[in-house]
């Protein structure tokens, strides 16, 4: 069965690229870049000649770069975080945040003005944000730790204690980082205001939604009182929250309120957005059909649900062309018992199901 291919080396646009050795990017034999979101822990960032070497990075980025060498690693990972957390919520999408071999990031659905491209700036800046703020916490940085601002009685009861999630570290890094790029071409064309705003749409997300956790203190498991501290919340939350602001995406143009230029709504019916919302300044593609200038790697060969009436299914999915049926012979483990001490053994099962894929 043929689908459409996730990449796991896709490339954000502040993502760069590093040389490799027995390594492939994205598909191709890789002679001198590798991507920054795949790099693996043996190729970390720890020189400031490696800074140099990291395409796509503009030189202000790497002066940050070579500034912040025990940080990289963590923008890495917020890279990797990011690419995985915009597979899985587009996983039954038309668009599947895939990438093509032979462009760089998605092609020209990114570099376009779309609600696609607005999800893509806001879950990357806030994956580095994360990433940078968890390892603040975990003590990894030196230049970071717990947040302790956050101490002493709360008008709750309880006492603020423990490691609370430095995020105000891990924003004012994405800030500075991420959205370099657009404010060194100044911040006035109508698709930099639009990425700068999503960019902080995507650490709104995070912000808005840290949560408190506890710990309770006392005789024989009592809470006669509780310790608590800031946490931010699971990664697959933010996803959750920007994927509903991308179903909820407004379209904007640019206006200009005395001297300072402004996105506000193109339907001047609509209400104007908010910072926690995704803006957009071009309509998507379909996504329907094979287009390799455009980037867009149709949805022929996509597994769809034939019994759904949503976008996953059938009708949508394959944007009318039909689909093929195949019987599948899959095995799973069944009938499985605990045995002291201290295992699991299971039997395999074969069952017949049904595969549709999209013409």
């Amino acid at each position: 069965m043929q689908g459409m291919r996730l990449q796991r080396a896709a490339c954000f646009p502040w993502a760069c690229s590093l040389s490799c050795k027995n390594a492939t990017c994205g598909g191709t034999r890789c002679r001198r870049p590798r991507y920054l979101a795949k790099l693996s822990s043996v190729g970390s960032i720890s020189e400031e000649e490696t800074c140099e070497k990291l395409k796509g990075l503009i030189q202000r980025q790497v002066q940050m770069c070579k500034r912040n060498l025990e940080v990289m690693d963590s923008v890495r990972r917020g890279a990797q975080l990011a690419i995985e957390e915009c597979q899985y919520q587009f996983r039954n999408r038309r668009w599947n945040c895939s990438t093509l071999d032979t462009l760089p990031v998605f092609g020209k659905v990114v570099t376009q003005g779309t609600r696609e491209a607005a999800f893509v700036y806001a879950i990357s800046s806030a994956g580095v944000a994360f990433a940078v703020t968890r390892a603040c916490s975990s003590g990894e940085l030196d230049k970071c730790g717990c947040d302790r601002t956050v101490q002493g009685g709360s008008p709750q009861g309880f006492q603020w204690s423990g490691c609370s999630d430095n995020i105000a570290y891990g924003v004012a890094f994405s800030q500075s980082f991420v959205d370099v790029r657009e404010r060194s071409k100044g911040a006035s064309s109508n698709r930099a205001l639009m990425n700068l705003h999503n960019n902080e749409a995507g650490r709104k997300a995070i912000l808005n939604n840290m949560r408190v956790e506890c710990k309770c203190h006392g005789v024989s498991g009592s809470c006669e009182f509780k310790t608590c501290w800031k946490a931010m919340p699971p990664f697959r939350k933010v996803g959750n929250v920007l994927k509903e602001k991308f179903d909820g995406a407004t379209e904007v143009e640019q206006s200009e309120i005395g001297s300072t230029k402004v996105l506000v709504p193109k339907n001047s019916q609509f209400k104007p957005h908010t910072d926690e919302d995704l803006v957009y300044l071009d309509s998507s593609p379909d996504f329907c059909d094979h287009d390799l200038k455009n980037g867009v790697l149709g949805t022929s060969g996509r597994q769809c649900n034939k019994t759904s009436k949503a976008i996953d299914g059938c009708e949508l999915m394959c944007c009318g062309r039909g689909f093929h049926t195949d019987e599948v012979e899959v095995v799973e483990r069944c009938s499985c018992k605990f045995h002291w001490c201290c295992s699991v053994k299971c039997k395999p099962c074969h069952r017949v199901v049904e595969i549709h894929t999209c013409r």
